[in-house]
């Protein structure tokens, strides 16, 4: 007889994720893996609605252009970022959908574990 036949445990919730959506997320998440890349997301966060400049990141980073340029590819290839080309800079944003699905995806998991603590 297992322990759940006998009782000892609650019977686990459905998967409330489906597996599409963790493996979307978890471009999101390993994109985030980097502490540069979440260093950038977090500066761009920061910066104004209208965009950051690539030209601002850069001096913060003992990096190269092209290596900040190649993060910046990253998080826009997980759907963090968007950017468009003004002139010769190019100017990057948080794409808040995909971030506020983020933060619901953890904020469910904390819900969850206060709900059973």
């Amino acid at each position: 007889m297992s322990k759940q036949e006998a009782g000892c445990c609650a019977p686990l919730p459905e998967d409330p994720l489906a597996a599409v959506q963790a493996a979307e997320l978890s471009m999101m998440f390993k994109a985030l893996g980097d502490p540069v890349r979440l260093r950038l997301l977090s500066m761009i966060a920061s910066g104004p609605e209208a965009g950051v400049c690539v030209c601002e990141l850069t001096p913060a980073f003992e990096l190269s252009q092209p290596t900040i340029s190649h993060h910046l590819k990253l998080l826009r290839q997980a759907g963090l970022v968007d950017c468009e080309r003004r002139g010769t800079w190019v100017y990057y944003w948080v794409r808040p959908e995909t971030t506020d699905r983020m933060a619901a995806v953890l904020s469910s998991v904390g819900e969850r574990r206060a709900v059973t603590a």
